[in-house]
């Protein structure tokens, strides 16, 4: 790996890192335990990890810190909060591959979540996942 590389690699994962960090300060104390503790910390991340963003997701969704939390909020109640049963989507996609993972972590209903998958693409991401991930 080129030394340019390395510093944009070591660049893009320091500030990934201290944006996850600062969405975590940011959340207030005890958000877990309002809603029935269901608050999710949601990421997105590209390739690699050349790029990373994220969101906190309390339901319900009251402050509105997910562009789509009401939906995403619906979604993981119907699944149980089972990132893996989430309903589908039907949705054309083309094969082409930008893999995409995405990372969601928290309690819902007090039972602990740390769940992690990786798409090959983020409109496969958005078929399988619906609005959970659409930030």
């Amino acid at each position: 790996m080129s030394v340019s590389r390395r510093r944009r690699y070591a660049r893009a994962t320091t500030t990934a890192a201290a944006a996850v960090l600062t969405m975590l300060a940011g959340a207030p104390a005890g958000a877990e335990g309002r809603g029935g503790d269901r608050a999710l910390f949601l990421t997105v991340s590209g390739y690699g990890g050349t790029w990373i963003r994220g969101v906190q997701l309390n339901c319900p969704d009251t402050r509105g810190s997910h562009p789509h939390g009401a939906a995403a909020c619906e979604a993981l109640t119907r699944s149980g909060g089972d990132l893996n049963r989430l309903p589908e989507e039907s949705r054309p996609c083309t094969k082409e591959y930008d893999p995409v993972s995405v990372t969601a972590s928290g309690t819902w209903n007090g039972i602990s979540v740390d769940w992690q998958k990786r798409f090959p693409s983020p409109c496969t991401l958005e078929a399988a996942t619906g609005a959970v991930f659409r930030f």
